[in-house]
C-alpha cells in the first residue's frame, strides 16, 4: 500500500481500547477516513484492507501537544521539509497529531518557525499522511526567569500591551491551535491570560513562581491547564504553597506531565494518577531535536545539550527537555499502574479536549476519524492510521494483510 491512499480498512478480532472500557474480539470498519463500524461479528464487513489485529490493542491516535523537535529536527530552526520529516517520525511511535512547540527566541526565529509550520500544515491538508500538525504552542516569552529550566532568560519579556501578542506570528488559518504558556505572576500576567482567551488562544500556565491568590486571578481569567507538571516551577513547601499544591487541589485544573522517570520520579507518576486522576491528567513528550538519535551532543537552542541514557543535561547540569516518545510515555504509565483505558485518557482523549478537537478525534468513536495506533503486548507500535491512512504498519512484528 502506497502512503496517502485512502482505503476501506478492516480491523479484526483487536482488544479495543474506548471511552467505556476495553472490548475484546471487536472488528473495527473505516471508510472514507472515519471510524464507520465497530462490530462484534466482522463477516458481513467488506473491505479493500484488512488486517488480522489479534493479541493486539487499538489505542486512539496519541495527541502530543508540546514538542520542540525530534528525529535531528529543532521546531524552532525547521523548514516544512523538516516538519514533515518529524511527523514521518512521529507515527512510528503511535503520535496521530502534534503542536509543534517554540522556546522563547528573538523575533526573526519566530517568524521563520510558523512560516515553516503554516507551509507544512497547507501541504498536509493537500495530502492524507503522517503525524498531523494542529498549530503552534508558544513556551514563553511571558514567563518567570526565576524558573527559566533549560529557556534562554534574554528573550523572556513581561506582557504590557496588546501588540505583544499580535507581533507573535501564527498561522493564518484561524481553525489552527494557539497555545501559549505562560507565568501569570509576571507585569501583565493576568491581563496577558485575559486577552489570549479572548482571542481563542489556549493559556496554560506554566516556569511559574505564583502564589495562590495570583493563580486564582488566573484560573478566573480563563487559565484551566498546567505545564510539565511540577517541573519549572517553585517547589512545593507546607508553608509556601505554590503552583505545585494548587495545581494538585484545583479539580478544575488539568495538567500534562512528562513521564519519562526523570522529570518525574516513577513514584510521583503514582501519587499524580491517584491524585489528579486519570481525566485531568494528559501526557506530553516535551521532546527536543535529540529524540530518535541517541546518546551524544547536540547543538540545540543555541547551546550544546548532551544526552546520556536518556537524560538531557545543558552545559549548567539543567534538564533540557526530553528525548522520549509519546508511546514511551504510556508504558511509563502502564508500568506503574494506569489502565489501558486510563492511557488512553492521558495520551489522546484528554490532550484532544484541551484543543478543543476532541469531537472528532481523540477517543474510538463511531463517526470520529480513524486516527488510530496499535499496540503489541510490549507496547510497541505495530500500526499507525491517521485519517483512515495507513502510515505506519511494522508487518515485521507479525502484522500483514491479510
Amino acid at each position: 500500500m502506497k502512503d496517502g491512499e485512502s482505503k476501506s480498512v478492516l480491523i479484526r478480532d483487536a482488544r479495543i481500547v474506548q471511552p467505556e472500557g476495553v472490548a475484546s474480539g471487536k472488528s473495527l470498519f473505516v471508510e472514507a477516513g472515519r471510524i464507520a463500524r465497530i462490530a462484534e461479528e466482522s463477516n458481513q464487513l467488506r473491505a479493500e484492507i484488512t488486517k488480522n489485529f489479534a493479541g493486539l490493542t487499538l489505542y486512539p491516535g496519541f495527541v502530543d501537544m508540546h514538542i520542540h523537535g525530534a528525529d535531528g529536527v529543532d521546531t524552532l530552526q525547521a523548514t516544512a521539509a523538516d516538519l514533515r520529516r518529524v511527523a514521518k517520525f512521529l507515527v512510528t511511535a503511535g503520535v496521530t497529531a502534534w503542536v509543534p512547540t517554540l522556546v522563547p527566541a528573538p523575533d526573526i526565529d519566530y517568524r521563520r518557525a510558523v512560516t515553516a509550520i503554516e507551509e507544512a500544515m497547507l501541504g498536509q491538508a493537500k495530502q492524507q499522511g503522517d503525524a498531523r500538525i494542529l498549530g503552534v504552542h508558544y513556551e514563553g516569552p511571558f514567563v518567570n526567569s526565576a524558573q527559566c529550566g533549560a529557556l534562554r532568560t534574554a528573550y523572556f519579556k513581561p506582557f504590557s500591551k496588546s501588540t505583544d501578542i499580535d507581533d507573535l506570528p501564527t498561522p493564518r488559518d484561524s481553525s489552527t491551535v494557539r497555545m501559549m504558556t505562560l507565568a501569570p505572576e509576571i507585569d501583565g500576567g493576568i491581563r496577558l491570560v485575559r486577552e489570549l482567551k479572548e482571542r481563542g488562544w489556549i493559556p496554560a500556565l506554566g516556569h511559574t513562581r505564583a502564589g495562590i491568590d495570583v493563580l486564582d486571578e488566573a484560573f478566573a481569567a480563563g487559565a484551566c491547564h498546567m505545564t510539565h507538571f511540577m517541573n519549572a516551577m517553585a517547589p512545593l513547601h507546607h508553608r509556601a504553597p505554590g503552583p505545585i499544591a494548587w495545581g494538585l487541589i484545583k479539580d478544575e485544573v488539568t495538567c500534562d506531565i512528562i513521564a519519562d522517570g526523570i522529570h518525574l520520579d516513577p513514584f510521583v507518576l503514582r501519587l499524580l494518577l491517584r491524585k489528579k486522576g486519570p481525566n485531568r491528567l494528559a501526557l506530553i513528550s516535551d521532546a527536543i531535536a535529540a529524540a530518535g538519535k541517541g546518546d551524544g551532543e547536540y547543538m540545540i537552542w543555541g547551546e550544546s545539550i548532551q544526552v546520556k541514557e536518556g537524560r538531557t543535561r545543558n552545559a549548567k547540569g539543567i534538564i533540557a527537555g526530553s528525548v522520549i516518545t509519546m508511546v514511551e510515555a504510556v508504558r511509563m504509565m502502564l508500568s506503574v499502574g494506569a489502565s489501558e483505558s486510563e492511557v488512553a485518557w492521558m495520551a489522546s482523549t484528554n490532550p484532544a479536549r484541551l484543543l478543543a478537537i476532541d469531537n472528532d478525534c481523540g477517543s474510538i468513536e463511531e463517526g470520529k476519524r480513524a486516527d488510530l495506533v496499535g499496540l503489541d503486548s510490549k507496547g510497541n507500535v505495530r500500526l499507525t492510521m491517521v485519517g483512515g491512512t495507513i502510515v505506519f504498519d511494522d508487518e515485521s512484528r507479525g502484522s500483514a494483510d491479510q
